[in-house]
């Protein structure tokens, strides 16, 4: 019993005293628990407004990629999509490339055929008259170019002629016999009509003076110049209003 009775009174002892203890904490180190305690608060609500921070910041990302990715595939307009498979080479305005076309009749054969050139409101004007007694052609050429077509398919012309048959000319620094040859393919136009007409580099032939050769075939990443003609052996005046030369991508059929 009296056992029982230290112990229980032991007990009371020490809890009497751990009470005494608390109540003896002074009051400044209670005020700096409470700051401490403040202080962790404080540290746990920036940490969740720094995760939810990032978290917003993660998800605007992630939309602005999705709407960037949505813009840059989205499909193209008719318009849009001509615009980036032809390359505008001249379109004879103010701001357009200048070429230098100069005049080349059958004169300098002893021919006798007229012909000439005026630019006037956006159109090349090439006009004249063809005599087969002798030559028989007229054209105009542009001065020495250096241009890479090879990613296209061919010459667009846009044009308003008089019905007859031209050709367009191509050089490259080929040869034949050391001698520089020509390319040429024709294209129909209709009387008054304005007609925009694709010629495919498929078509254009290697000629040396009137004569069709052999070869060499075409190489489109080395064009020095482009030439117009009239050429198709007829005899009488003629005129073919040339609004624009481009070089055209043929589409992919799906």
């Amino acid at each position: 019993m009296s056992g029982n009775a230290n112990s229980g009174g032991q007990t009371t002892i020490k809890q009497s005293r751990e009470i005494e203890q608390t109540r003896s904490v002074p009051v400044s180190r209670i005020i700096a628990w409470n700051k401490e305690l403040n202080q962790t608060d404080e540290l746990a609500r920036i940490s969740t407004m720094s995760i939810n921070k990032m978290h917003f910041s993660h998800s605007t990302a992630l939309s602005c990629s999705v709407i960037l990715l949505a813009l840059l595939f989205a499909p193209l307009s008719a318009s849009e999509a001509d615009k980036l498979d032809t390359l505008s080479l001249t379109s004879f305005n103010a701001d357009s490339p200048d070429f230098g076309w100069y005049v080349q009749n059958d004169n300098v054969m002893g021919g006798r055929s007229e012909g000439g050139f005026d630019i006037s409101l956006g159109e090349l004007i090439f006009s004249g008259n063809t005599n087969t007694n002798g030559g028989g052609f007229s054209s105009i050429r542009t001065q020495p170019l250096k241009l890479d077509l090879s990613a296209y398919t061919g010459i667009r012309v846009k044009v308003k002629a008089d019905g007859r048959r031209y050709t367009w000319g191509i050089q490259t620094d080929a040869r034949w016999r050391g001698r520089r040859i020509n390319y040429w393919a024709d294209f129909d136009t209709m009387a008054d009509e304005t007609n925009v007409i694709d010629i495919p580099f498929m078509n254009f032939f290697p000629q040396f003076r009137g004569f069709e050769l052999d070869g060499p075939e075409l190489d489109t990443s080395q064009i020095a110049e482009f030439a117009l003609y009239q050429y198709d052996k007829t005899d009488g005046p003629f005129a073919l209003r040339l609004i624009s030369v481009e070089a055209y991508m043929e589409n992919e059929q799906p």
